[in-house]
């Protein structure tokens, strides 16, 4: 197994598609390279094909904190309690280091939504082991997470099919 001896911090964030794509194309290739990945999805609960996908392969661990949909209204507490729930398996994960490349994947929609406190996450990025790889996913991320960053990536949208009303499609949106 190949560990990193240098860890950054990504963040894909922006209101196009293609964050928890770019998040899950970079944790298949680590796991290819030998390394191990830790994938924590907050707001999702569903088994979506890519985690379907993700759970067949030996070195990715993947664990989903969610309820359910309510990006659109205000999170429940036991939308909240699963979200914390979550981010503290996500921080025994990152803190240990035995995981190379850690996903969180809309961190950012949680943080924005209240469920994770922002200043919890940056305080995170300042204490995680050296050689691990951090990425941070979702729509709104702070500024002040993406100055922590080494590589931010915005997302922006410039067309997308759901405009002409195609409907999400298995396989390729979920």
């Amino acid at each position: 197994m190949g560990a990193l001896k240098i860890g950054c911090v990504h963040v894909y964030t922006g209101n196009g598609k293609g964050k928890t794509t770019a998040a899950l194309g970079l944790a298949l290739r680590a796991s290819g390279a030998g390394l191990k990945v830790y994938i924590q999805q907050f707001a999702k609960n569903k088994n979506y094909s890519e985690i379907k996908a993700l759970r067949t392969i030996k070195n990715i661990k993947v664990s989903q904190c969610g309820n359910g949909p309510f990006i659109i209204g205000k999170p429940e507490r036991s939308d909240v309690e699963c979200a914390i729930g979550g981010w503290e398996k996500a921080k025994k994960y990152i803190l240990s280091g035995k995981y190379d490349v850690v996903v969180l994947d809309e961190i950012n929609v949680a943080m924005k939504l209240g469920l994770i406190k922002t200043r919890d996450v940056a305080n995170l990025i300042s204490r995680k082991p050296k050689t691990v790889e951090l990425v941070l996913t979702g729509r709104n991320c702070p500024s002040f997470i993406q100055k922590m960053a080494d590589l931010v990536t915005e997302m922006r949208e410039v067309k997308h099919p759901y405009r002409r009303g195609v409907v999400g499609r298995n396989g390729i949106e979920y």
